[in-house]
């Protein structure tokens, strides 16, 4: 059997489309040629410089011989030879990335008795990843865990999911997420009920806002009946049942609640006399 040749580590900082490397800053690169080149060019002025060539041929030789060995022999060497320590800010760079925190969006089904949230918690920390909020759901079976996790840049989402059944969840799914998931939801909600108020005609893109959702058309809607709990119907007089969509990821009854209230402060504000409107004095 042939052995595997290692890969260097300064292959992963090539570019996927062209295949180059990043450019070495100009310091380490003068460097590294001039630890090649300076043996080239002190080997060929010893040589040259014993022949017996009128001085101007030795000044053209020793120049064409120069440039030469430079452009195909000392600046490739450079590139080749030198290259963990020409890329090592590069790779430093690229090695902080990787461990940087990541952040990801969890959820999970435990059994409501006491310790089950310990005992997922425990597992996570095993692997580092501190939990940042934890929304809590009943549902049938049990209750649903929703997590903001900080978790090391270079874990994987498998070994995410393995760790949430380890620590007895179930029917676990992770995503990758942004700060942005730590905004509190009911703020958010808040905040969107202000601009009903302003605008109850709002109510669909506020709400997909609210739940990071699409709004489906009619057609959309009709398409696919099965949805595994990632649509959402909200019922409205004067728009008609609004039917969200989210694939991959399931609704909670926390999120349903909030959408529905929202329609309901949207059906109120709209049935008003346009000057009892809170917005419209002034």
């Amino acid at each position: 059997m042939k052995p595997t040749a290692s890969i260097p580590a300064t292959a992963d900082l090539s570019c996927e489309v062209c295949g180059l490397m990043p450019e070495p800053t100009k310091t380490r690169l003068t460097l590294a040629n001039v630890a090649v080149m300076l043996p080239i060019e002190l080997l060929v002025h010893a040589l040259v410089v014993e022949t017996h060539l009128p001085y101007l041929a030795k000044v053209l030789v020793l120049t064409l011989t120069a440039t030469v060995l430079v452009i195909w022999v000392a600046e490739p060497s450079a590139a080749r030879i030198l290259r963990g320590w020409l890329h090592a800010p590069a790779l430093r760079h690229r090695r902080r990335l990787g461990t940087a925190p990541a952040l990801w969006r969890a959820r999970t089904v435990l059994l409501d008795q006491p310790g089950a949230l310990q005992k997922v918690t425990r597992a996570l920390a095993r692997l580092d990843t501190n939990i940042l909020s934890i929304h809590v759901h009943p549902v049938a079976g049990g209750v649903l865990d929703e997590f903001v996790l900080s978790a090391p840049g270079n874990l994987s989402e498998r070994q995410l999911l393995e760790a949430l059944h380890d620590g007895g969840g179930s029917r676990s799914k992770v995503w990758p997420t942004t700060a942005l998931a730590m905004a509190d939801g009911q703020t958010k909600a808040l905040s969107l009920a202000a601009r009903i108020a302003d605008a109850p005609d709002e109510l669909p893109l506020a709400v997909a806002e609210l739940l990071r959702a699409r709004v489906l058309t009619p057609a959309e809607a009709a398409l696919e009946r099965h949805d595994a709990g990632t649509r959402l119907k909200i019922p409205t007089a004067w728009h008609g049942p609004i039917i969200f969509a989210r694939p991959g990821e399931p609704f909670t009854p926390a999120e349903s609640a909030r959408a529905h209230r929202l329609a309901e402060l949207a059906e109120i504000l709209a049935h008003r006399p346009a000057s009892a409107h809170p917005m419209s004095a002034g």
